[in-house]
C-alpha cells in the first residue's frame, strides 16, 4: 500500500513514513492509493457475548488494518501492538461486542459506545494504537519526534494518554482557552509527565488548528524539530476508526438474524470529519452502510455544505458539545478528493479558494454524488438538552451532549423500519457533568481511575494566536535525546 496526498504535489509514501509525517508537504492529507476489500474473516467473524475479553475486536482490527500497514510493519509486532492497545479498554462486564459495545435503544435505533478507553472518548480507539505505532517506528529508526496537535476537547487527552512517558517523543497539545469542559481540560493539564506540554490558546479550535498547520507548512522548522501529528489529519487515526464500523454493523446484523450484507445507516456527531470519513472508508471496503448521516450542532458548516453544496465560514459559537465547535473540518478534504475522482489539482484549487475567500461551492453533479452517500442535519443546545432528558427519562440511558446530537439528528432519518440506524456515542457522559445534570437532574460520576481528577494539580502554559510565539515554545520544550 502506498499513500498519496489529496493535493497530488507531495511524494507517495509507505505507511510508516505517512505515520510520522502526518500532514503532506504540499499541505494535503494522505489517503491510501486504493481501498482494499474487507477481509472475509472480518465479515464473518462473531464476537463472544460475555467473554470479558477483547479477542473478537482485536482479531477484527488486525484483519481490517493489515492491508494498510503491510510492508511497513511486521505482522507479529503489529498484532502485539493492537492487542496491547485494546487491553486498555474496560467496557461493562457482559456487554457485546467487546471494546465497543452496541446497545439497542428501541425499534430500529441502536447505539455504539465508543468511550470505554482510558480517557472516556472515542479518540482512544485510534490513539491508544497510534501511540504504540509511533514508539515502535521511532525506536526502530533510532530517532525522536515532536508531536504537535490541536484539540477541541477529546483528542488532546487521548493523545497525551497514549504518548505520556514515551522515550522517543515529546507532545505539545493546543486547546482553545475556556472552550473545553473542565473534565476535558483537566484530563490534559493534570498529566505532569516531562514529555507532555499543554498550551491554552487565546482563540477558537480553528485558530489552534491553523497554528498547527502553519508549523507544518514551514518546511525548515518542520524538519528542524522533526514534527509529527496525531490529529485526525494523521491517516493512522482514520485507519483505526474504520474497525468499529465493521464490528458494530456486524453485531447489529448478527443480533437481528440478518445476512452479513444487510444495510445499516450510521449517524455520526461530526466536527473535524475524521470519524465519519472512517465510515466512508468502511463503506468503500464493503461494510454494508446504507447512508452516513452528518450530525452537527449550531456550528453547522457541514450540514449546510451537504444540503446546499456551499461551504462558508461563519463565527464559531460555544455550545454544550464543544468538540464539534468547528468551522473548518480538516478531514473533509479527504472526501473532496474522493468526490473529485481523486483529482488532487482540483482539490488544491478548492482549498485555496476556501482559504482565501472563506467560501467555496461544488457543482450539481458533485452535490448529487454526496447526496447518494450522505445525509445531514443539525440541532441546537435546547434541542440537545431535550434529547438528553427524553432518552434518560424514557430509556434510562444517560448520554453526553455530542451523542445527544447524533441521536436527535439520527431519529429524523430512522424512518425505514427495515433499515437499522446506528448512532455513535462518542464520549462518556461524565466528561460533561454540567450539561448532563442540567438535562437529567443527575450528575454522572467519573469512573474510579479518574475519581480524583478535579483535585489533581494542573500544569498549562498560555499563548496568543501567534505562530512565531508557538515556534519559540516548541523549540524551548524539546527534550534532549
Amino acid at each position: 500500500m502506498r499513500y498519496l496526498s489529496t493535493r497530488s504535489a507531495a511524494a507517495e509514501l509507505p505507511f510508516a513514513d505517512v505515520l510520522l509525517e502526518g500532514l503532506a508537504t504540499d499541505g494535503g492529507l494522505y489517503v491510501p492509493d486504493h481501498w482494499p476489500s474487507l477481509p472475509e474473516r472480518a465479515v464473518l467473524a462473531t464476537d463472544s457475548p460475555g467473554s470479558g475479553t477483547s479477542v473478537g475486536y482485536v482479531d477484527t482490527a488486525i484483519e481490517v488494518m493489515w492491508p494498510f500497514v503491510s510492508g511497513s510493519i511486521e505482522r507479529g509486532p503489529f498484532e502485539a501492538m493492537v492487542a496491547d492497545a485494546y487491553a486498555t479498554f474496560e467496557p461493562p462486564s457482559g456487554t457485546a461486542p467487546d471494546v465497543v459495545p452496541v446497545r439497542r435503544l428501541h425499534d430500529n435505533l441502536w447505539m455504539a459506545e465508543l468511550f470505554w478507553g482510558p480517557t472516556l472518548a472515542f479518540k482512544d480507539i485510534a490513539l491508544q494504537l497510534v501511540g504504540r505505532l509511533f514508539d515502535y517506528e521511532l525506536s526502530r529508526r533510532g530517532t525522536r519526534t515532536t508531536i504537535v496537535g490541536a484539540t477541541s476537547g477529546d483528542t488532546g487527552s487521548a493523545a497525551i494518554e497514549a504518548c505520556r512517558d514515551r522515550h522517543n517523543l515529546d507532545i505539545v497539545i493546543l486547546h482553545p482557552e475556556g472552550r473545553t469542559s473542565e473534565v476535558q481540560r483537566r484530563q490534559m493539564t493534570t498529566v505532569l509527565s516531562p514529555n507532555v506540554h499543554n498550551v491554552a490558546v487565546a482563540g477558537t479550535f480553528d485558530d489552534c488548528q491553523d497554528l498547527v498547520k502553519a508549523l507544518f507548512a514551514d518546511e525548515v522548522f518542520r524538519r528542524e524539530m522533526s514534527l509529527s501529528a496525531v490529529n485526525s489529519i494523521n491517516w493512522a487515526r482514520v485507519m483505526a476508526q474504520i474497525v468499529y464500523y465493521v464490528t458494530s454493523v456486524r453485531e447489529i446484523n448478527r443480533r437481528l438474524g440478518r445476512g452479513s450484507d444487510a444495510p445499516v445507516d450510521v449517524c455520526v456527531p461530526t466536527g473535524n470529519f475524521g470519524n465519519i470519513f472512517a465510515g466512508y472508508g468502511a463503506m468503500r471496503m464493503g461494510v454494508p452502510i446504507g447512508r452516513l448521516v452528518v450530525a452537527s450542532n449550531s456550528n453547522d458548516i457541514l450540514t449546510r455544505f451537504f444540503t446546499t453544496g456551499t461551504m462558508d465560514v461563519r463565527e464559531v459559537h460555544p455550545t454544550l458539545s464543544p468538540s464539534m465547535d468547528i468551522q473548518v473540518s480538516s478531514n473533509l478534504e479527504r472526501l473532496l478528493f474522493e468526490m473529485n475522482g481523486r483529482d488532487g489539482v482540483a482539490v488544491a484549487e478548492m482549498m485555496t479558494e476556501f482559504r482565501n475567500e472563506g467560501r467555496v461551492s461544488v457543482e450539481l453533479d458533485s452535490l448529487t454524488w454526496l447526496g447518494e452517500r450522505f445525509e445531514a442535519g443539525r440541532i441546537d443546545d435546547d434541542e440537545c438538552l431535550a434529547v438528553m432528558s427524553r432518552v434518560h427519562a424514557d430509556l434510562g440511558v444517560t448520554v453526553d451532549p455530542h451523542t445527544a446530537v447524533a441521536l436527535g439528528v439520527g431519529e429524523r432519518f430512522a424512518t425505514d423500519p427495515t433499515v437499522p440506524l446506528l448512532c455513535l456515542a462518542t464520549a462518556h457522559p461524565a466528561k460533561f457533568p454540567d450539561a448532563v445534570a442540567a438535562a437529567t437532574g443527575v450528575r454522572p460520576r467519573l469512573p474510579g481511575h479518574l475519581a480524583d481528577l478535579l483535585d489533581r494539580p494542573e500544569r498549562c502554559d498560555h499563548l496568543p494566536v501567534d505562530v512565531e510565539a508557538l515556534k519559540v515554545y516548541v523549540r524551548g520544550h524539546r527534550s534532549a535525546g
